[in-house]
């Protein structure tokens, strides 16, 4: 049986725990909230800090710097993107249609949650991770290779080409997504979506 004394205690390191919790969820959501209205280029630790109401040297308790503030949001980014992605692919029996699912709930996650984005692939600024991105991070390309080697196996082509194909579709519809984002101005987004539809509903017919 435990002590009122060791009860105390116990409850005094759960609330801290649940503090520091809190204090670190605000942190990253103070971060995104800025950059949403400000831009990921102005985002500064003073600048989260004053979101917070606290003083920069307990923002850098939680992290050590900025950049490691940056790859906890963008590995959130990958998370939310990778549950958008299993979605879509559920609803579909067929690797075609799983495939087109995919690549348009890739599209719309892009221009959802244009910050996520921009941060995961480093559009218009440094990428953040340096390579250390968990799973979620290929998820895309390799939904993609699996659909594509589906889709290969069935017309009865050769499977090795799956890696190379999936690829390249995947540097087209991000490159569509890049060039989207950094010139919206002048480039009609519904141009940019019926490409990409033809692009997909091509690839499929190559395979």
């Amino acid at each position: 049986m435990l002590t009122l004394l060791e009860k105390n205690i116990m409850g005094l390191h759960e609330r801290r725990q649940r503090e520091k919790e809190s204090i670190r969820a605000n942190i990253l959501d103070a971060a995104f909230s800025l950059a949403k209205t400000e831009g990921w280029a102005s985002l500064s630790i003073r600048k989260i800090a004053d979101a917070i109401e606290y003083s920069a040297p307990v923002v850098y308790d939680y992290f050590e710097n900025k950049e490691a503030i940056l790859f906890e949001i963008s590995l959130n980014g990958f998370h939310c993107l990778h549950i958008e992605l299993l979605k879509a692919q559920k609803k579909h029996d067929t690797p075609e249609e799983q495939l087109e699912a995919i690549v348009d709930a890739y599209w719309k996650f892009a221009f959802k949650n244009k910050e996520y984005y921009q941060l995961m692939f480093g559009l218009g600024m440094q990428c953040s991770g340096k390579g250390l991105m968990k799973e979620e991070f290929s998820s895309f390309q390799d939904m993609l290779y699996d659909c594509t080697y589906e889709i290969i196996k069935k017309k009865g082509s050769n499977p090795d080409n799956a890696c190379h194909s999936s690829h390249a579709l995947f540097s087209a519809v991000h490159g569509l997504i890049s060039i989207m984002m950094m010139r919206n101005d002048d480039i009609p987004s519904t141009m940019n979506k019926t490409t990409l539809d033809e692009t997909v509903s091509a690839f499929i017919k190559s395979l």
